[in-house]
């Protein structure tokens, strides 16, 4: 049975420190780093038989933007379409219903995130980021 929650208690938080301190856009990241990304964070957990295989979180003020991070599922569950049920729950979550402007930043999901109707972006020259 594959279910999606936005229980906090629920995450396995070495579980997704795992996954994420190997991954491209994480990498390195301490478990006390993933534990502080969670408590500030509307965050999914996905789950096959009360097991979590999946992780995805929100950066919110719940109005006007919402910034979609560290999704992922684990290669073992790619391609049998967790990872769409896991943003179709994100999408429909009552608390994030209300936002305005979306956003993320992927490297080789645009498929992914296009079902949904993300784009790219219509004037990145408008956008700027600081890296430390």
């Amino acid at each position: 049975m594959i279910s999606v929650s936005t229980d906090k208690a629920k995450l396995d938080v070495p579980f997704i420190q795992n996954f994420l301190k190997d991954i491209y856009w994480a990498a390195g990241r301490t478990i006390e780093e993933v534990q502080t990304t969670i408590d500030a964070s509307v965050c999914f957990g996905i789950y096959l038989n009360d097991k979590q295989i999946g992780f995805a979180r929100v950066i919110t003020d719940y109005v006007v933007f919402g910034y979609v991070m560290d999704v992922f599922i684990t290669e073992e569950h790619r391609g049998k379409g967790y990872s769409s049920l896991l943003i179709e729950n994100m999408m429909n979550e009552p608390i994030l219903k209300n936002i305005q402007i979306w956003r993320l930043a992927t490297t080789d999901a645009h498929f992914l995130y296009r079902k949904f109707g993300f784009t790219e972006l219509k004037h990145p020259e408008k956008m700027m980021e600081k890296k430390l």
